[in-house]
């Protein structure tokens, strides 16, 4: 079915054109790779949701339609997927709203009598099948449209692809041309749906840069306030340093005017696409470095630097420049130092980057005076909650399920301490306790962190505690914090599972233990 589903937008596709001060031109083009099949970006051409629990829920577009139906005790038609034309499929809209995916599920047919259904509708362990709709002039849609698309299984992956939109007028005109020509009958089927699928597909005349994004990379651009913070952080940091740290040892260009002072040397080494360096670049005489590593990123920063009128050569490539590439944290220069160094410290999966303490000592020592680590640091923040969902995904329970077969000793030796990737806010749970901070992880000040720390939560109702789900407050300054599971966020969070339930009353306080060990964390609870 078609769906209209905001999470699924904001992951694929940029629905923001002025971040922070900078502005993303016409001619540049974000795809996730789900959608462009046609790279060497792309590894399967959809992505998967669970989608009863996707945040914000979602809106049916359209009825459940057939895509295909396989036999798969027929060798002949088995061997004839991979070779036979796309199928084309035309259905209409039942309600109107925004065209953001077509959700694919499949109904397994084990007999006359017995099948399975993977429906997002169905209790069951699998997700959906999601394939975001992305190049359309309009993505609005209203009943009287149809969605025409078409469906192959090139390479032995099912394909959506050329999803498209009918209006009624354009669908009138259609039938039209038919019937000068041919009867509509239901041999014609096949050819209005392949004429309909090429209306609306004219290309424009400009030469466009396509830069594919990994979903978490384009959910980052989509976050505003993490951009808008970043950029109020950095300012009062470069507005805070004076003329006497800025001129960095030169001599001349501080009062007697011989010599412009030195710029202000910023580093981003975050992961994947930024546009930090960019934000940077509009704070004044700054020389900003970007850490991307593929040409593609670098050709649209590129891009994205002439559009917003930056000096040429204002944006370097850091990569480029490093002596060795496995040692990123260096000078900018052998008698210059960084006045703000970008660090990734929390995993889009929700969890510490490795090595993050590693790199935060480097990077302290080549900083200015006044110089900053962004995030000066971060706090980690959690709660108890009882979670039946989490208990039964984590871990094999009893032997009701697996037909009387004991299996959990055996599979249970491979479940993991915590699990990632979680959305909290769509998570079945009942919360027991208030959130609360349990580990302070300091980048500018090392004194202050410690290895282990105990906290004393309070239930505030009764339950059972199952997990700790918890997440980061990124703290740029005393001021800015980024929450990594807020709306906007394009972090995940994760949660430790507990070996044992603790049956819990109001009132009543638990003793929480977190360790901390090389970017690992361990969480463990005592009555």
């Amino acid at each position: 079915m078609a769906v209209e589903c905001a999470e699924i937008r904001r992951h694929h596709r940029v629905g923001i054109k002025d971040i922070a001060g900078i502005h993303l031109p016409t001619n540049v083009k974000f795809q996730s790779p789900a959608y462009s099949v046609d790279t060497e970006e792309t590894v399967e051409p959809y992505t998967t949701e669970k989608m009863s629990r996707v945040p914000g829920g979602y809106l049916a577009l359209t009825e459940c339609f057939e895509i295909m139906t396989v036999d798969f005790n027929n060798l002949q038609e088995l061997k004839s997927l991979a070779t036979r034309k796309p199928d084309q499929i035309g259905v209409p809209v039942i309600k109107e709203g925004i065209l953001d995916a077509v959700v694919v599920w499949f109904v397994l047919q084990l007999d006359e009598e017995h099948s399975l259904s993977t429906s997002p509708s169905e209790e069951t362990c699998w997700e959906q099948a999601v394939y975001p709709v992305q190049g359309l002039a309009d993505y609005w849609i209203k009943p009287g449209d149809h969605v025409t698309m078409e469906a192959s299984c090139e390479d032995c992956y099912l394909r959506i692809q050329n999803v498209n939109v009918l209006g009624m007028e354009h669908e009138m005109e259609v039938v039209k041309t038919f019937t000068k020509n041919k009867d509509l009958s239901l041999g014609n089927e096949a050819d209005l749906c392949s004429a309909l699928a090429n209306l609306q597909t004219s290309k424009p005349d400009a030469v466009e840069q396509t830069c594919v994004l990994e979903s978490t990379e384009i959910a980052l651009l989509n976050n505003a306030p993490y951009h808008e913070g970043f950029q109020t952080a950095m300012r009062k940091v470069l507005s805070s340093l004076t003329p006497e740290t800025r001129c960095q040892g030169n001599e001349l260009c501080c009062g007697t005017g011989q010599s412009s002072p030195e710029p202000f040397y910023v580093l981003d080494v975050s992961e994947g696409f930024s546009i930090l360096p960019l934000i940077a670049g509009t704070l004044g005489q700054v020389k900003p470095y970007s850490s991307v590593e593929k040409d593609q990123h670098r050709m649209t920063l590129d891009l994205i630097s002439e559009a917003n009128h930056f000096p040429k050569e204002t944006l370097e490539f850091w990569l480029r420049h490093a002596e060795d590439e496995s040692a990123v944290l260096q000078r900018p220069k052998s008698d210059k130092l960084w006045s703000i160094i970008i660090l990734d410290v929390i995993e889009p999966s929700g969890l510490i980057q490795q090595e993050i303490m590693e790199k935060a000592a480097i990077s302290r020592c080549l900083l200015q005076s006044g110089g900053k680590i962004f995030p000066q640091y971060v706090l980690m923040l959690g709660m108890l909650v009882e979670s039946q969902t989490l208990v039964e995904e984590n871990a094999v329970q009893g032997t009701e399920c697996t037909l009387g077969l004991n299996i959990a000793p055996f599979i249970n030796q491979f479940q993991v301490p915590i699990r990632a990737f979680l959305e909290l806010s769509s998570l079945p749970c009942i919360p027991l306790s208030e959130p609360v901070e349990l580990l302070r992880l300091d980048l500018m000040t090392p004194y202050l962190n410690t290895s282990s720390r105990e906290v004393k939560v309070r239930i505030c109702r009764p339950g059972q505690v199952t997990a700790i789900p918890f997440w980061f407050h990124m703290c740029l300054d005393e001021e800015v914090r980024l929450d990594t599971s807020s709306e906007t966020s394009h972090w995940k969070q994760a949660a430790v599972v507990l070996d044992n339930p603790i049956q819990v009353q109001t009132g009543q306080e638990l003793l929480v233990s977190v360790q901390h060990h090389k970017s690992n964390v361990s969480i463990t609870v005592k009555q």
